[in-house]
């Protein structure tokens, strides 16, 4: 099923200010409140969904992604790209935006929620060749992750009792004033070590090598990070995993050149193939194509191949490949030959007679520009 518009759930425009889609996200979040819809599986989906689109459209950078690449931005797995967080991960992000501290909803529902704990991330850069990245390609890599060992045992925590924070009252001119904060002894996980192998550390954690699948899609961009939910480090207790964070690399191609979605290709023909005409193979980014040289080429003429460049990658469209057309000029000559141009110079053939339709390289500039 495709994803919905982010800007679509919110009931926003893209112009809208941070002000604006956080009252958006407010409003959907008070509407489809757990507490206020208690059971109500629609409900708690299109909760989760609202985060969601709060999550993306609230960072400056992966909004700034999201409306140049769509959701294929995010493609790889994980919040913000395939679903996937958790009641607890959103309570325990967006909280604050309820006027609570992550427990209690205004007045919706009562009791704190115990807070979730999420392993850290790990990051890793892949190197793509443009032919990955003009078909999409499955990589395989191994990455080293903390796992919990195997036979530790978490207790609940005896400071703040398994809630994974510690209220406070104080009094101040203004009255009896409470707050909370994670309980220290346990980092807010309200859980803390029983029993745990030799083998492991303080935390529980051994270090084990995975082999991990990432499912890179076609159109990516040098610099682009995706997302693969689950596979960063492991967290303590009942804690969830942090994420893969996977960024791309483009590695540089011996003969083409890639300028968002089209690529450019300088052929270098001979004086002779520019006179009479020929026909030439050269690489594309999906095999090789044979182009037919017309008889009297200039040097500078471009030829563009439809839909031989890189797919975008939102799926929209894909770009072309421009063929850069160079007449090359021997530095060198026999005597014969030297002898046979020496005539041409007078011959009238050999004079240049630039004809309307071949512009000059300032209006070849211009028309890049324009």
């Amino acid at each position: 099923m495709a994803k919905r518009d982010y800007y679509d759930i919110l009931g926003i425009n893209k112009g809208a200010s941070a002000a604006e889609i956080k009252k958006a996200y407010r409003k959907m979040a008070v509407k489809f409140h757990p507490d206020k819809n208690p059971d109500d599986k629609t409900a708690e989906d299109k909760f989760k969904e609202a985060a969601e689109a709060y999550e993306i459209l609230s960072d400056p950078d992966k909004k700034a992604r999201f409306d140049q690449y769509g959701h294929q931005a995010f493609e790889g797995g994980g919040f913000g790209g395939g679903g996937g967080m958790n009641m607890d991960d959103i309570f325990s992000q967006f909280g604050d935006i309820f006027g609570g501290g992550g427990g209690g909803f205004g007045g919706f529902g009562g009791g704190q929620r115990q807070r979730v704990m999420k392993g850290s991330n790990l990051r890793i850069r892949v190197k793509l060749t443009l032919e990955e990245i003009a078909n999409g390609v499955e990589k395989k890599v191994k990455v080293k992750r903390k796992m919990q060992a195997k036979g530790v045992t978490y207790k609940t925590c005896s400071v703040c009792n398994g809630q994974g924070q510690v209220t406070r009252i104080t009094n101040t001119i203004l009255g009896r004033m409470q707050t909370a904060s994670p309980c220290n002894a346990c980092g807010g996980t309200g859980q803390s070590i029983d029993k745990r192998p030799s083998n492991s550390d303080s935390q529980g954690f051994v270090v084990e090598e995975e082999t991990v699948s990432i499912k890179i899609p076609a159109g990516v961009v040098d610099g682009m990070q995706l997302k693969v939910t689950g596979k960063g480090n492991a967290a303590p207790g009942n804690g969830i995993s942090g994420d893969l964070l996977v960024a791309i690399s483009e590695e540089t191609h011996p003969t083409l050149q890639r300028e968002g979605d089209n690529l450019h290709y300088d052929l270098y023909v001979s004086l002779p193939d520019a006179i009479l005409g020929s026909s030439i193979e050269i690489d594309t980014v999906t095999g090789k194509v044979r182009l037919k040289i017309e008889a009297g080429v200039q040097s500078g003429k471009i030829l563009r191949l439809r839909g031989k460049g890189i797919p975008n990658v939102n799926g929209y469209s894909r770009g072309d490949l421009l063929v850069h057309i160079n007449v090359w000029t021997p530095k060198t000559l026999s005597k014969e030959q030297k002898s046979f141009f020496e005539k041409m110079k007078s011959d009238e053939h050999f004079s240049p007679k630039p004809e309307s339709s071949d512009k000059s390289f300032f209006e070849k500039v211009k028309d890049m520009f324009s």
